[in-house]
């Protein structure tokens, strides 16, 4: 119990704690964005969602596919697909007692990426600038994951 109460008191896991924060953060603005567009398009993907309509004519017209609002979409499971590995690969790194610079480098490229692959996801910016940020996350996490398997790997 010593050793959690320490680990709870490191500077790498208060740092992992702000960057972990940030991006689900982000994340979570992303499905606010997403009802954002469905309200200002009227466009829904559940009859229910159409209270809005009067007629059931109108309701129908409201069930269908926006480009605008998959695109935020694909951008939110993306970073479903992205943040939620981070956050768990990320507490495990800080639990190996990494070097504070080091740590927060890996957190800072990784939510960096991240902010840069939704604007370039949402703004529909030319590739490779999605690819680019995608791969750059993808790295940072695959680093840490790598110091979590060196370290605590038992052969």
């Amino acid at each position: 119990m010593a050793e959690l109460t320490h680990m709870i008191d490191s500077e790498v896991f208060l740092a992992f704690s702000t960057y972990a924060t940030i991006v689900t953060l982000k994340m979570m603005l992303l499905s606010l964005l997403t009802a954002y567009f469905r309200l200002t398009k009227k466009v829904f993907a559940n009859m229910e969602d159409t209270s809005l309509a009067h007629s059931t004519e109108d309701k129908k017209k409201m069930i269908r596919v926006d480009p605008d609002v998959e695109r935020v979409r694909r951008c939110h499971q993306n970073d479903l697909e992205n943040i939620v590995p981070f956050i768990v690969i990320g507490l495990l790194y800080a639990l190996t007692g990494p070097d504070l610079a080091t740590a927060v480098l890996h957190f800072r490229v990784f939510v960096v990426s991240r902010i840069c692959h939704t604007v370039s996801y949402v703004l529909a910016l030319p590739q490779p600038s999605r690819a680019l940020s995608w791969v750059t996350g993808m790295f940072a996490t695959f680093s840490m994951a790598y110091r979590v398997l060196s370290t605590a790997l038992f052969l």
